[in-house]
C-alpha cells in the first residue's frame, strides 16, 4: 500500500454489530457505535490492497457487553466475494503473504514461561500478541482466574490442568485453533470445572463439540469461525450469552435447553427463517442482522425481549411483534419495508432504527406521534429523506420530523436540541 486513496465510512446498528455487504455513504459517529469500512488502493496498480473493518462499540450496542474486542460482535462483512483479490506490490496474493508471515512468526514463537509477565501471581493474566505457539507451563501462573491469550499462534487447546480448579475466564480469540490430524479443534476443556467465560472467536472451528462438561459456563463466544450448525450445547443450561456471529449457520435450532439465556447474537450468517426461539423465556437481546430473513415471525414467546436487531435482511412488513411489549430497541434498517405499522402497542420503545427502507409517504410517520417515550429515530435514506427528483436530502426532512416528534433526542446521527440539552 502506497497511498490511502479512498475511505468509505459506514454505519449500521449491527451491534455485536452484524455487518452488511455494500455501503457507500458517510456517517458520523453516534452513541450506538459505528462500523468503519476503509478501502486502501495502490495508486500504481489501482487494485484493492487492503480491506480494514473496524467496529467501535459502546455498552449500548447490541452485542455481547464485555471487555471483548470491537471486531467481536454481531458479525463482520457478509459478502466481499466480488471485491478484487488483495495483492501486495510484488504480486503475491494476500493469502500467500499471510502464510509466509505465519511461518516466520512460528519461527520466532515462545513458550509461556519464556514471556516476561509483570506479575505471575496475579489473578488476571493477559498475554496478547506475544507469538505464543502452545499452551504450556501454566503452573508458573498459580493464581490465574482469568487467562487471556489473544492474537497468538496457538493451534491446540491443551495442558490446562494446573488451572483446573480456579480458571473462570479463558480467552483464545484470534489464534489458529483448527482440526489437527484425528483430534477435534475444541478439546481438553473438560478439566476446567469452574469455567464461566470461554472465547474461541476468530479461529478455524467448524463444529461445536466437547463442551458438555462445562456446566458452569455462562458466556460463550464463537464469532467468525466456520460453524454451520448450532449443536452439542444442550448441557450448558447456565448460559446467559451466546455469540455465534459471522459463521455459516443456516438454521436456528437446538436452542430448547437454555432457560437462562438472555443474549443471543447470530448476525452475519445464512439464516432464512425466525424459528426455534420459543423456549428462551429470559431472552432480552436478539441480534440477527445480515442474514436472509424475509418475514417477522416466531417471536411470540419472547415476552421479556428488550432489544431486537434485524437490519440487512429482506423483511417486507412489520408484523409478529404483538407480544413484545417490553421492547425498547427495534432495529429494522436496510430492509424492504414501505409501511410503518403494528408498533403502536410498543409503549416502552425508545429507539427505532428504520433507515434505508422504502417509506415514501410522510403520513407513515403519524403512527409515531403518540410514542412520547421515543428518544432515537433513524429514517434517513428512505424516499421521504430525498428532495423530489433528487438524490440530495430534502431540506424539510429534519424540520418535518421534529415538528411531529419534538421530544426526540436524536434524529439519525445528529442530536436534536432536546438531546443536546440533556
Amino acid at each position: 500500500m502506497t497511498f490511502l486513496q479512498n475511505a468509505t465510512c459506514l454505519k449500521t446498528r449491527c451491534k455485536n454489530k452484524p455487518l452488511p455487504s455494500s455501503y457507500i455513504y458517510t456517517q458520523k459517529i453516534v452513541s450506538k457505535g459505528e462500523f468503519y469500512l476503509t478501502a486502501y488502493f495502490d495508486t500504481y496498480h489501482q487494485s484493492l490492497d487492503y480491506l480494514n473493518l473496524i467496529l467501535q462499540i459502546t455498552n449500548e450496542y447490541p452485542c455481547a457487553h464485555s471487555k471483548r474486542s470491537p471486531l467481536h460482535r454481531a458479525g463482520t462483512m457478509s459478502d466481499v466475494g466480488d471485491l478484487p483479490k488483495a495483492t501486495d506490490e510484488s504480486g503475491k496474493s494476500a493469502q500467500a503473504s499471510a502464510e509466509e508471515d505465519n511461518e516466520k512468526q512460528e519461527q520466532d514463537s515462545f513458550e509461556i514461561d519464556e514471556i516476561e509477565i509483570s506479575d505471575r501471581e496475579s489473578e488476571d493474566i493477559d498475554i496478547n500478541h506475544r507469538r505464543i505457539k502452545r499452551i504450556s507451563k501454566l503452573e508458573t501462573l498459580p493464581n490465574a482466574r482469568k487467562l487471556c491469550l489473544r492474537n497468538n499462534l496457538i493451534k491446540v487447546i491443551e495442558n490446562l490442568g494446573p488451572l483446573a480448579d480456579i480458571l473462570i475466564d479463558l480467552d483464545l480469540y484470534d489464534n489458529q485453533i483448527t482440526k489437527a490430524s484425528c483430534s477435534p479443534p475444541i478439546e481438553n476443556l473438560e478439566v476446567l470445572r469452574v469455567l464461566e467465560v470461554l472465547d474461541l472467536s476468530y479461529n478455524r472451528i467448524r463444529v461445536i463439540e466437547n463442551l458438555d462438561s462445562l456446566r458452569s459456563l455462562t458466556k460463550l463466544y464463537l464469532v467468525n469461525n466456520k460453524i454451520s450448525r448450532i449443536e452439542n450445547l444442550s448441557t450448558l443450561t447456565n448460559l446467559t450469552m451466546l455469540e455465534l456471529g459471522a459463521n455459516k449457520i443456516r438454521k436456528l435450532e437446538n436452542l430448547e435447553n437454555f432457560p437462562n439465556l438472555e443474549e443471543l447474537f447470530v448476525g452475519n450468517n445464512k439464516i432464512t427463517k425466525l424459528e426455534g426461539l420459543e423456549n428462551l423465556p429470559r431472552l432480552r437481546i436478539l441480534s440477527l442482522q445480515c442474514n436472509r430473513i424475509t418475514k417477522l415471525e416466531g417471536l411470540d414467546k419472547l415476552l421479556n425481549l428488550e432489544e431486537l436487531y434485524l437490519s440487512f435482511n429482506g423483511i417486507s412488513r412489520i408484523e409478529g411483534l404483538d407480544n413484545l411489549v417490553k421492547l425498547q430497541t427495534l432495529e429494522l434498517s436496510r430492509n424492504r419495508i414501505s409501511q410503518i405499522e403494528n408498533i403502536s402497542h410498543l409503549v416502552k420503545l425508545e429507539e427505532f432504527w428504520f433507515n434505508d427502507n422504502l417509506v415514501a409517504e410522510w403520513d407513515q410517520l403519524n403512527i409515531l406521534a403518540p410514542m412520547k417515550q421515543l428518544k432515537t429515530l433513524y429514517m434517513e435514506r428512505n424516499p421521504i429523506y430525498y428532495a423530489p427528483n433528487s438524490k440530495c436530502m430534502n431540506t424539510a426532512y429534519r424540520r418535518k420530523i421534529l415538528l411531529l416528534l419534538p421530544w426526540l433526542r436524536q434524529l439519525d446521527a445528529t442530536l436534536t436540541g432536546v438531546g443536546l440539552r440533556s
